[in-house]
């Protein structure tokens, strides 16, 4: 059974930092691309970042410099490092698999989990 739990989302204020944890199983974690979306409300779900197989790694715009994606094949982790967040960045994140390995924005990811969300006060 393919799971994908993310966990760590909460309320910070800006500036503030959040780690993001998602932890896979039912699946070939080391060969999947694995990427990290949101969706705040009233808006389309968008793509934050992805991290392919061999760990070369994508970033939407809104988060370079700010965020960072990285993964534990050995834990079947995958994890969003999100630092000087911004009242913009209130949003369900949602992690998703890429089951071609690529992890990338325009990539179809196979599964997805439930979310989590992530609030940041001004």
């Amino acid at each position: 059974q393919v799971q994908l739990v993310e966990s760590g989302g909460g309320l910070v204020q800006a500036g503030g930092s959040l780690r993001l944890s998602c932890a896979a199983s039912g699946f070939t974690f080391t060969s999947y691309g694995m990427g990290w979306f949101r969706q705040a409300p009233g808006k389309e779900r968008e793509f934050v970042a992805g991290i392919r197989w061999n760990s070369n790694i994508y970033y939407a715009d809104s988060g370079k410099g700010r965020f960072t994606i990285s993964r534990d094949n050995a834990k079947n982790m995958v994890y969003l490092q999100m630092n000087s967040l911004k009242p913009e960045d209130t949003a369900v994140y949602y992690c998703a698999a890429d089951a071609r390995g690529w992890g990338q924005p325009d990539s179809r990811y196979t599964y997805w989990g439930q979310g989590t969300q992530v609030t940041v006060s001004s």
